[in-house]
């Protein structure tokens, strides 16, 4: 296991504070606990020093109707080398000023700050992610970019360090950017045995876009003079090449003329909807079958294996094998 610097005699413990918010989910709360809590003599010293905090010592009230008792108020921050933010709810969850000025100092203080899912709207309330780049859960990020619009909102990445503020996307994702950290403090080594212990990969492929669910844009309100019928007559022929000029014809419009209305209609191009909508296909089948990936190529219109992979690491930032692997747990033949 990599151990701190060992020229350093009996060095201090990293001190964490995880926050205890109000209809916080348990998870996100769970996990830095898992991560940073256990014992020390399981580990090299010093591993972290763990306390749990709300904006006042006493009750909170956790998602699904839990209640959790933290016996520290919110002046732990002041002395944490690491603050951890869990999820909240981020449709209705208002931060009090004394967390947001908390946050603040110990952002100031040179502290490093963690958030976990949608604990980013927390951070972006105490403005300290404006002008910085933020993960959060591809459903929140919409929300993320409109109520916070100087934030820039990676709705792809699993989780971004962005060196003194580290932000991750859902569920698992915080136990990725908790792993992550454990990296960085103590090594590889460390984190791979944190992720034995927890049964989970301590580095995980690809990004989150391969979570998103696997449905292509939706098809604009059924008109006569729209483009709707074309993309019917598409969506049923993704198997075979299928040119511009051929959806444009189909339509009764030239090819300049029927790219207009597509774009107005349907919000992209026609060739980033046809890849879209093949790219949706590949991983329904890549879930749903144990086709060979030659045939999966061949069925969604990507063509050859290689096209296929080449369009899965651009988009999805991963391979059909291992795709599969995480939605059906087989290997590919």
């Amino acid at each position: 296991m990599s151990l701190p610097d060992a020229s350093v005699p009996n060095p201090a413990p990293i001190r964490v504070a995880v926050l205890v918010l109000d209809e916080t989910s348990l998870f996100e709360l769970a996990v830095p606990c898992a991560v940073f809590g256990r014992a020390a003599a399981d580990f090299a010293p010093p591993w972290y020093e763990l306390t749990l905090c709300g904006t006042a010592p006493g009750t909170h009230h956790a998602a699904g109707g839990l209640r959790l008792e933290t016996a520290h108020g919110i002046e732990a921050l002041a002395d944490a080398d690491l603050v951890v933010v869990p999820a909240c709810m981020a449709d209705r969850y208002e931060p009090p000023p004394e967390l947001l000025d908390a946050l603040r100092a110990a952002h100031a203080r040179g502290s490093r700050i963690a958030s976990l899912c949608s604990g980013a709207f927390v951070l972006a309330e105490a403005g300290l992610l404006d002008g910085r780049t933020a993960a959060t859960h591809w459903m929140y990020a919409e929300e993320l970019r409109r109520r916070h619009p100087r934030v820039k909102v990676d709705e792809q990445a699993l989780y971004i360090d962005d060196g003194a503020l580290l932000t991750s996307a859902g569920t698992a994702a915080a136990i990725d950017l908790c792993l992550h950290i454990v990296r960085r403090d103590y090594g590889s080594a460390a984190a791979a045995e944190v992720g034995r212990r927890m049964v989970v990969a301590p580095h995980r492929e690809g990004d989150q876009t391969q979570y998103v669910p696997a449905a292509a844009p939706a098809v604009p309100p059924r008109s006569a003079a729209g483009v709707s019928p074309v993309l019917d007559w598409a969506l049923a022929r993704l198997h075979r090449p299928l040119a511009i000029g051929e959806l444009a014809e189909r339509a009764g419009m030239s090819a300049r003329t029927f790219g207009r209305h597509f774009t107005r209609e349907v919000g992209t191009t026609p060739l980033k909807w046809l890849n879209q909508q093949r790219l949706a296909r590949a991983r329904q089948l890549l879930e749903t079958t144990d086709l060979p990936v030659d045939s999966v190529a061949e069925r969604s219109g990507l063509g050859s294996a290689d096209s296929l992979r080449q369009h899965f690491h651009r988009t999805l930032g991963t391979t059909p094998a291992a795709y599969r692997r995480t939605f059906r747990g087989k290997r590919l033949p």
